[in-house]
């Protein structure tokens, strides 16, 4: 049993223009629409797209019957190499499933795994309404979705997989299902967090709410004397402060690019989506022509060495506001993630970067490079909403505020991929190590910023492990998903 058997039965039972073969002009474009070329560099000997659900469950019949291996993917925006393509086998593309239908009078919207956020916001928006999604308006629902996620709206709204509230869901068997808190509630859970191990999710049922216009954008600052060192400590304070405001969401990157020279740079990336924004927010000073800043938020916004070309502080819809994520982000390129979790102490996260910015030296003169450490906070009020909100596998703690820390990086060419992973695998190490020493160091890995060496499932907890571990068994007893889908992070051996 071969993917070449399982390729005829898919020509044999699909339209042509559903089955794309290496060579021809539609092969070429699908496998080269990924966030990271290194994904586009993988070879599958056939890249099909399903139109409905039930092409879907027809797919897992067929690469069953053959023994064939297979890749899933959604839009193709996870940097983790081969988590979505494969070599020789069938790359199962959902970009056809990307039908987005807002239901107000059910406080949802349908949304296709194959859909990206620009026009999903597109459509909320339009009603009035907000949702938890991706800061980029490219990225991909599906990944994010099963993964953990933080949106414009986490502090008040918590982590992108609490808000699925139903998924279409097509098992093994082909049996297509919905797994919500009342049907099959067990691999609800198990989906808000644990990947591609239990089926194909084909659609996301997201809660929304009301939302307005917010305020927020970038600041851009060469880093100079203890500026960056400030802004961590505005971060921790906010994170840490017993009646801190739910409605901002707070990012602090350190990093390096030519385009800037030689200096290191920083970059606050800050938010308020309180109802009022607008209309107290919205206007800027008679004397100095600036936005009003919400007062919480104004550590941030004083920093000095400012880039005031690029400061882009001002009242922005959803759309305007992921789009310029996606303006800034850069695609088909070279990518790599990776990350760890601690608690929102000062020392420990100004530690890790003074053990990053000595480790990228060597990396700087690397052609087309860009590196950055990104801060992103977890409040205790996102973590008291996943409770809120049904629960998830993640195990974090909702008593403590903590950090998330992401050493993210993109360059040019090939031959630099060794140069270039290990050191950051070093220095992500060296945090971890530090983090521990001082104890504050969490287990936690955020499974959408990991890199292949790392172990997300293991960082949930033996517990949480060992039930999705449980729910795999249940749904896909003879285990196809983990030995048939080689991608991503496998829950059993």
């Amino acid at each position: 049993m071969t993917s070449k058997q399982a390729l005829d039965n898919l020509q044999q039972t699909f339209t042509g223009d559903q089955v794309a073969l290496p060579g021809t002009e539609a092969y070429n474009r699908l496998n080269y629409e990924y966030l990271s070329i290194r994904q586009s560099e993988y070879t599958p000997s056939a890249i099909f797209e399903p139109n409905s659900a039930e092409d879907v469950a027809q797919f897992l019949r067929i690469i069953k019957a053959n023994e064939a291996k297979f890749a899933i993917r959604g839009a193709g925006q996870q940097p983790l190499e081969a988590c979505s393509n494969i070599d020789d086998g069938i790359t199962l593309s959902l970009s056809r499933l990307a039908d987005i239908e807002v239901k107000s009078d059910e406080g949802i919207v349908a949304v296709g795994a194959g859909a990206t956020w620009g026009p999903v916001y597109e459509k909320v928006q339009a009603a009035g309404l907000g949702v938890g999604g991706s800061r980029s308006a490219k990225g991909g629902v599906g990944g994010l979705a099963l993964s953990g996620g933080l949106s414009f709206f986490s502090t008040r709204e918590g982590f992108i997989c609490d808000n699925v509230v139903n998924l279409q869901v097509v098992l093994a068997s082909g049996e297509i299902i919905q797994a919500n808190a009342t049907d099959n509630s067990d691999l609800w859970r198990a989906l808000k967090g644990g990947g591609n191990n239990f089926g194909v999710v084909t659609r996301f049922d997201l809660r929304t709410f009301p939302q307005g216009s917010f305020w927020g954008g970038f600041i851009f600052y060469a880093v100079a004397g203890d500026n960056y060192s400030r802004q961590v400590e505005a971060m921790v304070n906010e994170l840490r402060k017993p009646d801190a405001s739910d409605e901002t969401h707070i990012m602090v990157n350190l990093g390096y690019s030519k385009q800037f020279g030689g200096s290191m740079m920083g970059l606050n990336e800050i938010y308020y989506t309180g109802p009022d924004a607008a209309s107290v927010y919205g206007s800027k000073g008679e004397t100095t022509r600036k936005a009003s800043v919400p007062p919480m938020l104004e550590p941030f916004t004083s920093v000095e060495n400012q880039v005031d070309s690029l400061n882009s502080l001002r009242i922005m819809t959803l759309i305007e506001g992921a789009t310029e994520h996606a303006v800034a982000s850069q695609e088909h390129v070279r990518c790599a993630y990776m990350n760890c979790t601690v608690r929102a102490d000062k020392d420990t996260l100004l530690a890790a970067a003074e053990i990053y910015s000595k480790a990228i030296e060597p990396l700087k003169p690397v052609e087309g490079i860009t590196l950055c450490l990104t801060l992103n906070g977890y409040p205790s009020s996102i973590l008291r909403r996943t409770v809120e909100l049904g629960g998830n596998v993640l195990g974090l703690d909702a008593r403590e505020s903590l950090v998330s820390v992401l050493l993210l990086t993109y360059w040019k060419n090939k031959e630099d991929d060794e140069k270039i992973i290990p050191v950051l695998q070093k220095a992500l190490g060296d945090i971890e190590k530090d983090a521990e020493h001082r104890g504050h160091k969490v287990p936690y890995v955020y499974l959408n910023y990991t890199s292949s060496f790392q172990d997300p499932f293991t960082s949930y907890g033996e517990e949480n492990k060992r039930f999705l571990q449980e729910v795999s068994r249940r749904y896909d007893p003879r285990g196809l998903f983990q030995s048939s889908v080689p991608g991503g992070f496998k829950l059993l051996s």
